[in-house]
């Protein structure tokens, strides 16, 4: 399951969750009133959405609209419907959807669309969110359905960094202020909207920077912004002023671009395993080794929609942008359309981004571990070192079921002839104890060379456990993983 539909899904607990609790009047406001109003919501930016793309030729998940309305329908109190409510949550589900075209750079979004209307809203009527979300009787559904969506999309970095920052700057206040210090926690814990917060809003994807570093600066920033008793003069800082500000570090330390890739051609490497190769209509500057988001549109979608977030498998320094992708049996809808295009199918590609990437330190040794498809992060690498020349100490491991799986092995095999790079071609299911110590003795150097893992999650995991269990550090392991990968 993508994380957009975990997002997705998350978000209907809590709705529903909300309307059961309404009914024993735990909330402020009758249960139809909620649902009215979420409808209500929902129709307007699926209406207003469908517009703007339209108008601006722009493909358009539809999956990312209903995350926009129901992440309003649960921060707007619902209220009896009225001409003035009805005309404010119209312009609330407008403008958020119009931001996604409006306030946009390189065809990407800036902001969060729903954190952006709520500003805008403010600024020109004084009317707000009210965050009724943040009380006692919703927090135990917003922490379940929350770490469901952050451990799926595996970001605790960022949301440690907010919640410490946040809750540092806050004590402080209060601190100095001769406040309570444990009543201010409760009440930032239990009564703000800090939990939804962090788990939903802070978590999208599109506002993230593309380094872990980068992510905590960001996450550490939105906290201290987030914190109540920070002010601009007298303007108090609202959590969608915080978020938009973080969103303006992540735009100017992240890449800003929606690229529109051609298709050129599609090659098969070995059975169920293709090369497609596109055209960028921009320049893409990108490190070898990082992944991007595709989204493709295609009819009769399933439940896993039109966005992936795949490896590039090509170098900086190639013309082409190359993915390689597997496919098994029952292929999901996204992957039956690639199939079927024809060279000039048009796909866009965005948030380029990424930590699995060479160290900077061209003296550091490497091992690279890829199983199946995970081999085309190294692909880009080693392709790389090729073109520039650079000589690095690197044993690739290259793991598949049988021998006709191996895909790139020309480049592989040209590596090893021009840079000395070993690689061990290993037909393994599922890798015992024995693979491990085989490893160790094709590498003797092996405690202090880092360690890169790419492939199916069980077997990065699995190799991460074992590694660490016959003496690898921690900090010489590093993982390929990206949000969506499912």
């Amino acid at each position: 399951m993508t994380m957009y539909k975990v997002v997705l899904y998350c978000l209907l607990l809590l709705l529903a969750a909300a309307f059961g609790l309404s009914f024993f009047n735990l909330l402020a406001f009758e249960p139809f009133d909620l649902i009215a109003s979420a409808m209500f919501i929902l129709a307007a930016s699926f209406f207003a959405n469908t517009i703007f793309a339209w108008a601006y030729n722009a493909p358009s998940n539809v999956e990312s609209v209903y995350i926009t309305a129901l992440i309003l329908a649960l921060i707007i109190t619902p209220a009896k419907p009225s001409f003035d409510n009805l005309l404010f949550l119209s312009w609330v589900s407008v403008l958020a959807m119009a931001s996604k075209y409006i306030l946009a750079v390189g065809k990407k979004h800036l902001f969060n669309p729903a954190a952006i209307s709520l500003v805008l809203i403010t600024l020109a009527s004084n009317q707000s969110a009210s965050w009724w979300i943040a009380n006692l009787y919703m927090m135990p559904f917003v922490i379940t359905g929350g770490l469901l969506v952050v451990i799926k999309i595996k970001r605790f970095d960022l949301v440690w960094s907010f919640f410490i920052a946040s809750l540092l700057t806050s004590s402080i206040f209060n601190v100095v202020n001769g406040y309570n210090l444990f009543l201010g926690l409760q009440k930032a814990l239990v009564y703000s909207p800090m939990l939804f917060f962090a788990f939903i809003m802070l978590t999208e994807p599109m506002m993230l920077p593309p380094t872990k570093i980068l992510r905590i600066c960001y996450g550490a920033l939105v906290g201290f912004l987030f914190a109540p008793q920070i002010h601009i003069g007298s303007l108090y800082i609202t959590p969608e002023m915080a978020l938009v500000m973080g969103s303006v570090f992540s735009y100017l330390v992240s890449s800003d671009k929606k690229l529109i890739l051609t298709l050129e051609k599609r090659a098969e490497l070995a059975p169920g395993i293709y090369d497609f190769e596109f055209t960028s209509d921009q320049a893409m500057a990108f490190k070898p080794g990082q992944y991007m988001e595709l989204t493709l549109e295609h009819p009769e979608q399933d439940s896993r929609g039109i966005r992936r977030y795949l490896t590039i498998a090509s170098s900086p320094t190639e013309r082409q942008i190359r993915l390689g992708i597997k496919f098994y049996n029952n292929p999901s809808s996204f992957k039956k359309s690639l199939m079927l295009a024809k060279p000039g199918q048009k796909i866009v590609a965005s948030q380029l981004a990424g930590d699995f990437t060479l160290p900077r330190d061209k003296n550091k040794k490497l091992v690279f571990i890829a199983g199946g498809i995970g081999i085309t992060p190294f692909r880009s690498m080693i392709k790389y070192l090729l073109d520039t020349n650079e000589k690095r100490s690197i044993v690739l491991f290259y793991l598949n079921k049988t021998c006709n799986d191996f895909a790139y092995k020309d480049i592989f095999d040209k590596a090893e002839q021009q840079l000395g790079i070993k690689v061990v071609y290993s037909i393994v299911d599922i890798p015992s104890a024995s693979y491990y110590q085989a490893i160790r003795e094709e590498v003797p150097d092996w405690q202090e060379r880092f360690f890169y893992i790419s492939g199916p999650p069980s077997m990065v995991s699995a190799f991460e456990t074992s590694l660490k269990k016959i003496g690898v550090k921690k900090s010489h392991i590093k993982t390929d993983y990206f949000p969506g990968f499912a």
